[in-house]
């Protein structure tokens, strides 16, 4: 197990998290026809050249916003999370495209214990999401339920 315990995480540490990832076209058409949505933005190449200001399809953004915590959890998370509590101010302040290739931040923001269960804390996270030049495509803030570290 990699992720961390609640003690284990400081309040403004920052993660450059290693794995990077280029979506693809067939990430957008799998993600969008999983989950019905039909939306030309992402799916019709030809609507986007004629018709939008992109000129070409978008990455789905809950795809993005999927990715963008998936590739967080190796460093932080992965088997000593509870439970996602929330995931707030969620953005996108630009566009992601087919064949970008992205990497993640991941900075703690804020750490509490539970006041219902001793075994476990809260941590706010602050994820951010950025294209292969830098440019910021998504953020999110997350509170994750995390396990304290066993007693023995």
């Amino acid at each position: 197990m990699s992720g961390l315990y609640f003690e284990e995480f400081e309040v403004g540490r920052v993660f450059n998290h290693p794995f990077r990832k280029t979506v693809t076209e067939m990430d957008n058409m799998l993600f969008s026809n999983m989950t019905l949505n039909p939306q030309p933005l992402h799916i019709d190449r030809h609507f986007c050249k004629t018709e939008t200001e992109f000129g070409q399809p978008l990455m789905n953004s809950l795809f993005t916003l999927g990715l963008m915590i998936g590739i967080s959890v190796s460093d932080t998370t992965v088997g000593t999370t509870i439970a996602n509590l929330s995931m707030n101010d969620v953005n996108f302040p630009n566009p992601l495209f087919q064949g970008d290739t992205v990497h993640v931040t991941t900075e703690v923001l804020n750490k509490r214990k539970s006041k219902s269960r001793p075994e476990a804390g809260i941590v706010e996270f602050l994820h951010q999401t950025f294209n292969q030049d830098d440019v910021l495509v998504a953020t999110c803030r997350r509170n994750a339920f995390m396990r304290c570290k066993p007693q023995t």
